[in-house]
């Protein structure tokens, strides 16, 4: 971890990373502390409620349960008290379709980092060229090729920056390393690249 860039002493970015349909699992309280060990401020928020699960069928219950309009109330709710302050949305799957929305609702959104998963955006949606990095299974079973590349158009005409990661075999949530999908190496080269881009958002303040 020690060959990975850090953040300048004294000027964190602050992250708000939302997790996947499988709840707040290991994978991701592993992923924020792996974050803060770069210098980063972590906020992890728990839209479950303290639920999680070991298959996607069972998290897809839990989140149609509770209802997108509520995951996103109280994803808002977890992320107003530091918005101010300028943000970095980041997510896994569903956590990146939540965080995508946030972002670019947030006019003083830093950056938006995502992980295994894209969003809808909307047709009059204005970014003053956002941060953007996706990284994605190719090919990835909820992310296909076609969704992807029209994704990345509409994410371009908003006016972010925009790059796009694929790894090629992996599972669809290959950073999870307690789930089928997980890829090591995959995984490896997500976080590297991951950690370069906060770290150029630190350089940036």
């Amino acid at each position: 971890m020690d060959a990975y860039p850090t953040a300048s002493e004294g000027s964190p970015v602050k992250i708000v990373m939302f997790h996947s349909a499988y709840g707040l699992r290991a994978a991701v309280r592993a992923a924020a502390e792996r974050l803060r060990a770069a210098g980063h401020e972590v906020y992890v928020p728990d839209l479950y409620d303290g639920r999680t699960t070991d298959t996607v069928e069972e998290g897809m219950k839990i989140k149609d349960a509770i209802g997108r309009e509520e995951l996103l109330q109280r994803a808002v709710a977890a992320a107003a008290p530091h918005s101010d302050q300028g943000l970095v949305y980041a997510g896994f799957s569903l956590g990146g379709s939540i965080a995508q929305t946030l972002a670019l609702g947030d006019e003083k959104a830093r950056g938006l980092l995502l992980l295994h998963g894209t969003s809808d955006i909307a047709e009059d949606a204005v970014t003053d060229q956002l941060p953007v990095q996706l990284h994605v299974a190719e090919p990835d079973p909820f992310e296909s090729e076609d969704w992807l590349n029209a994704w990345y158009l509409r994410m371009a005409k908003t006016g972010a920056d925009v790059e796009v990661y694929r790894y090629r075999g992996a599972g669809h949530l290959y950073t999870d390393p307690e789930l089928p999908d997980y890829d090591a190496e995959a995984a490896e080269r997500t976080w590297a690249v991951a950690l370069g881009f906060l770290a150029d958002l630190d350089a940036e303040s």
